[in-house]
């Protein structure tokens, strides 16, 4: 009885930030507005912090509430999740979803994917993030996250491959005519290099020679830029030689905009994976979304 109240109390506080007002929160509650303020004061005790402070005219989140709000409305999703996933036979995809993609990417293949799917379920809400560190999803509190290559450490995280493509080493044809090309992965070193800013990973170009497993060939970088877009646009400007998934550059090179380096070196598969936290597995809408990418996968459409 006593956790029931406790969640009661959760929900009461949540609903009343959510209006800041009492009255609305029990209306919204079905219960008294007495009932709501009493569930509010008893959560405050149990927790021993003021988590709103009320005056004859409103009401006002304290630090603490502001806080507290947070972890106490993402909670309340998650349990409205999970008894939606139980009760609807995994047919309801509802709720927030919080997705984070590379950069670029994300913008030109994975929104137009998420954009068919918030359509087909309107009930489903987004929040994305889209950049090319490396995050926790655990820490950060993300639900589902998309990354290029095997992720070392997978503790605590169910992952899954959507699809793979090559990234091939890529320079604009003016930079050809004036450096020449490369003849080999070692002359790299005498070109200029256009890499991501990361500072989680080491720095390089991936390489495959023949059958043997593809390796990383470390470059000092000419140029670094933190977004993927930027770095395929600074390669067709004619700054250097850049390496991204062929997602990325398959347009510029069907039109010429760019050509490709070293084509016999750049035909290792890089993998695209889907990976999100243990706990939100149960999840409908990560279950579904992760399902359709891995469809839009098989079709070459990642």
């Amino acid at each position: 009885m006593a956790q029931m109240d406790n969640l009661a109390g959760v929900q009461a506080f949540v609903e009343t930030a959510r209006h800041m007002n009492f009255t609305e929160a029990a209306r919204t509650l079905g219960v008294t507005k007495s009932a709501v303020g009493k569930s509010v004061s008893r959560l405050e005790a149990r927790l021993g912090a003021k988590l709103i402070h009320r005056s004859t005219r409103r009401l006002v989140l304290t630090a603490d509430g502001e806080a507290y709000l947070a972890v106490a409305r993402r909670a309340l999703e998650e349990i409205g999740a999970a008894e939606t996933f139980l009760s609807s036979g995994n047919h309801d995809i509802s709720g927030r979803l919080r997705i984070d993609a590379p950069a670029a990417w994300g913008r030109q293949v994975l929104l137009p994917v998420l954009v068919e799917i918030t359509r087909e379920h309107p009930g489903l809400h987004l929040s994305l993030s889209f950049a090319d560190r490396i995050i926790d999803p655990i820490e950060e509190r993300v639900d589902l996250v998309i990354r290029f290559g095997e992720t070392p450490d997978t503790a605590g995280l169910i992952s899954r491959k959507l699809a793979e493509q090559r990234a091939p080493l890529v320079a604009a044809p003016d930079y050809i005519a004036r450096r020449g090309a490369p003849a080999t992965p070692e002359e790299l070193h005498q070109h200029d290099c256009i890499t991501v800013v990361r500072r989680d990973a080491p720095i390089g170009y991936r390489i495959a020679r023949g059958d043997r497993p593809a390796e990383r060939l470390s470059v000092l970088p000419t140029h670094e830029i933190g977004d993927g877009a930027a770095m395929v646009e600074a390669a067709i400007a004619g700054l250097g030689i850049a390496q991204m998934p062929l997602s990325l550059v398959a347009r510029a090179l069907a039109e010429g905009r760019l050509v490709e380096v070293l084509p016999a070196y750049g035909t290792a598969p890089v993998g695209i994976y889907a990976l999100w936290p243990e706990t939100r597995h149960l999840l409908a809408r990560v279950r579904h979304v992760v399902d359709v990418l891995v469809d839009k996968g098989q079709q070459g459409a990642l």
